[in-house]
């Protein structure tokens, strides 16, 4: 099987702050040494590792630092890691949105790239037409575009609105069309980042399975960002995990996701921000702290009356503020997904909140779970998963079956007050 890209000792530096190097003679020098005599930066010879969570002391950061690995013909790989880990970052390079700073990256044919929402896409032309853009960007001919069209558009469920400029579109929609000509117009290698979030469950389950045709029965690469790792077990051969910008683990995508989960996935006992200016969130929401715990302050096992405690600051007066906690598993299964609108008369307060709720006991599994918390004004996004909290459940023997069977299968193990009689 030949080999369809190649990562070669690929890195990427970016300068934080202000592009120039703050000094008239610096960046004389800088202009001497790389546009005359043609060498390095000696700027970006310096560096920290790109940790997002902790304050550096210099002003440029890694994004991606020596990554090395190959990628198979028809493979399809799926790149996990955290928030900041390089995944995007690594795409990007990949698609020549940008240049890596040192390596080189070589790709064996053409490449369809769904980054973000909207990308490729030009917002005052129609949906046609910038499915004819992108399809002479690839270098298809027009005849070959026209013989695609129809597939697309009846992929896309954008029909209706196919004359309309992109930006009347919904991020919903746009993410569809985009997703339709990125695997439809016939790319060797196909790069979809996490934007397939965006659409609803119906799209998804369409665009997994086209991603596997495109696969499988065509024989073309993927590589698949996203933070769903069912998505990653369900669609990938291959695993990537990202750390920092560096290249973590790599095998096949269940022994991939298992690693990521037994790795990062560690409980956290409480978040608390207290500087507002750098804690999660935006001009109109910043969280102060979240609190997952037993009610009695011990352990959290199948046994606790877990308590949630939300701290957050909201900015926003006279609005209808909403905040969503999305409960999942460490593999990202949702197990509930509850919302409460804490303005629903449009006369949000300005200033510091809470939000509580307790689950009951009994009705977790043991096992490894995450909160995803979403913000919303007017039904629209406020603050989108700026959020994570993870935390685990632990396993008790409750009577004699436990003992002998151990943890049971399932997401929740409820007590239903079973009875027996005889009739």
């Amino acid at each position: 099987m030949s080999t369809a890209i190649e990562f070669n000792h690929v890195s990427k530096q970016y300068r934080l702050g202000l592009v120039s190097t703050k000094t008239l003679s610096h960046d004389i020098r800088r202009f001497w040494i790389t546009n005359v005599l043609g060498k390095e930066d000696p700027y970006l010879k310096i560096g920290e590792t790109n940790d997002r969570a902790s304050k550096g002391t210099s002003d440029y950061v890694w994004a991606l630092r020596d990554i090395d690995f190959k990628v198979e013909q028809g493979d399809v790989v799926g790149i996990i890691g955290k928030n900041g880990a390089g995944k995007s970052t690594l795409l990007k390079l990949l698609s020549r949105v940008t240049g890596p700073t040192t390596g080189t990256i070589r790709a064996h044919g053409r490449i369809g790239s769904l980054l973000e929402v909207g990308t490729g896409f030009h917002q005052e032309m129609t949906g046609r037409e910038n499915i004819y853009l992108n399809g002479a960007i690839l270098g298809m001919t027009r005849r070959e575009i026209d013989r695609k069209l129809d597939e697309i558009i009846d992929f896309s469920g954008c029909e209706r609105y196919i004359d309309t400029p992109v930006k009347r579109y919904s991020s919903g929609m746009t993410v569809r069309l985009g997703f339709a000509v990125a695997a439809f117009l016939e790319p060797e290698i196909l790069v979809v980042d996490e934007v397939l979030a965006v659409g609803d469950a119906e799209f998804q389950k369409k665009a997994i399975g086209k991603m596997k045709d495109v696969s499988t029965g065509e024989g073309r690469t993927v590589l698949f960002v996203s933070h769903n790792m069912n998505s990653i077990k369900q669609l990938c051969r291959t695993g990537v995990v990202l750390k920092n910008g560096m290249l973590d683990f790599m095998d096949t995508a269940s022994n991939a996701v298992d690693y990521y989960i037994g790795r990062y996935l560690q409980n956290d006992s409480a978040m608390y921000f207290d500087d507002l200016k750098t804690a999660p969130g935006n001009d109109k929401i910043r969280i102060r702290s979240m609190e997952v715990s037993d009610s009695k302050g011990g352990r959290i096992t199948i046994e606790s009356d877990i308590d949630v405690m939300l701290r957050f600051y909201n900015y926003v007066a006279n609005s209808m503020i909403d905040c969503t906690f999305e409960l999942r598993t460490a593999d990202d299964t949702v197990v509930f997904h509850r919302w409460l609108n804490f303005s629903p008369n449009h006369d949000s307060k300005v200033g510091e909140q809470q939000i509580s709720f307790t689950i009951p006991n009994h009705l977790l599994n043991a096992g490894k779970y995450y909160f995803k918390v979403f913000f919303g004004e007017n039904e629209a996004h406020l603050l989108w998963g700026e959020l994570n909290y993870n935390f685990e459940v632990e396993f008790t023997k409750e009577v004699v079956g436990d003992t002998i069977l151990g943890i049971k299968p399932g997401l929740i193990r409820p007590e239903l007050n079973m009875k027996h009689e005889m009739l």
